[in-house]
């Protein structure tokens, strides 16, 4: 057979398939469906508020609440009812604790490491992520130590360490460093181990963009109107794809276990080549400005909130996510359950 009577039998052959036979019924999708999306992929983001029974709703979050820690224990509990595997914390320190140097990050009595101890006492059973930075200490916003205007690396390291530590012994099941500072994993990994932390696991925001997606968050842990100029000169440009796969590989090889791409949507690209091109537990974060459009959309009748959420969840799941952070985590497992 010569080649143009082969390439016309091949046309012949996909003229003939039907690749809509396999969608006319729920059953059929149902067996070739390729992305599964369950309770267990989901990490719950709670922010921390001081004081007993207060809430307060965060005007640029729809829907999403500063919870003091009593009220964060019982979140705790629905997320582990509906399957909800672990919660990602964000303290929203006092003012009158935030300071130049973030003193407050390593003091055993913040209310970071106070919810900490509190949920693992009542809910020992759900993992704890703890956020290691230092914006939510600072007098000025960034998320490391200032000298005029610029952001000092290695006495940065030294704070986040000590931070850390104090997070650890308050009960953290997972250290996320969101800082980006050079070096920090290592640093961090070599602190955890010589205190008999050796089983606390390192989840790197490894590939995190300077982003316009964080500003509800920023409203919501109360660092955003501090926040002297911008990030840019730590966190990763927009526009550069090798760059952030040059972050993630310095960050494995300084051992981080899981590493985390920031935000979410914009970046699934990223989520996808770090997977094909290091094989590692990724995770996203469906952040603040993600989330809020999706309500905002949802409540001018733009959208099916419902849709759009789930889409947009497996949306991660697809580019290869082994977990979301997503302030959607208890709706969605509710959904999922039902």
């Amino acid at each position: 057979m010569t080649q143009s009577s082969r390439e016309k039998a091949d046309l012949d052959f996909l003229a003939g398939k039907r690749l809509r036979r396999t969608r006319q019924s729920g059953w059929s999708r149902a067996m070739v469906q390729e992305t599964d999306l369950t309770a267990r992929d989901l990490i719950l983001p709670l922010f921390i508020l001081d004081g007993e029974n207060q809430r307060e709703q965060i005007a640029t979050m729809p829907g999403v609440e500063r919870l003091s820690i009593d009220l964060a224990v019982e979140v705790a509990k629905t997320a582990r009812d509906l399957g909800i595997p672990a919660l990602a914390l964000f303290p929203c320190t006092q003012n009158d604790r935030r300071t130049e140097d973030g003193a407050e990050s390593y003091n055993p009595d913040n209310l970071m490491c106070r919810a900490l101890r509190a949920i693992k006492a009542a809910v020992p059973d759900i993992g704890l992520v703890a956020d290691v930075a230092l914006d939510p200490y600072t007098s000025h916003g960034h998320d490391g130590l200032m000298d005029g205007d610029t952001i000092l690396n290695d006495e940065s390291i030294a704070v986040l360490v000590k931070q850390a530590l104090n997070q650890a012994k308050a009960g953290a099941d997972i250290i996320a460093p969101s800082d980006m500072m050079d070096g920090r994993i290592g640093a961090l990994r070599e602190a955890l181990d010589a205190n008999g932390f050796e089983n606390v696991i390192l989840l790197s925001y490894a590939a995190k963009f300077a982003s316009a997606f964080y500003g509800p968050f920023r409203d919501a842990v109360g660092s955003g109107a501090r926040l002297k100029g911008d990030k840019k000169t730590y966190q990763l440009e927009p526009f550069n794809r090798e760059e952030a796969l040059r972050e993630v590989e310095q960050d494995l090889l300084e051992a981080a276990d899981w590493v985390m791409v920031k935000p979410g949507m914009a970046y699934l690209d990223i989520v996808r080549e770090v997977k094909d091109q290091f094989d590692v537990p990724v995770f996203a974060y469906q952040v603040s400005g993600e989330y809020a459009q999706i309500e905002f959309a949802a409540a001018a009748g733009a959208l099916d909130r419902q849709a759009a959420m789930m889409e947009s969840l497996i949306a991660f799941k697809r580019a290869g996510c082994s977990g979301i952070l997503t302030y959607f985590a208890l709706d969605a497992a509710r959904l999922l359950k039902s």
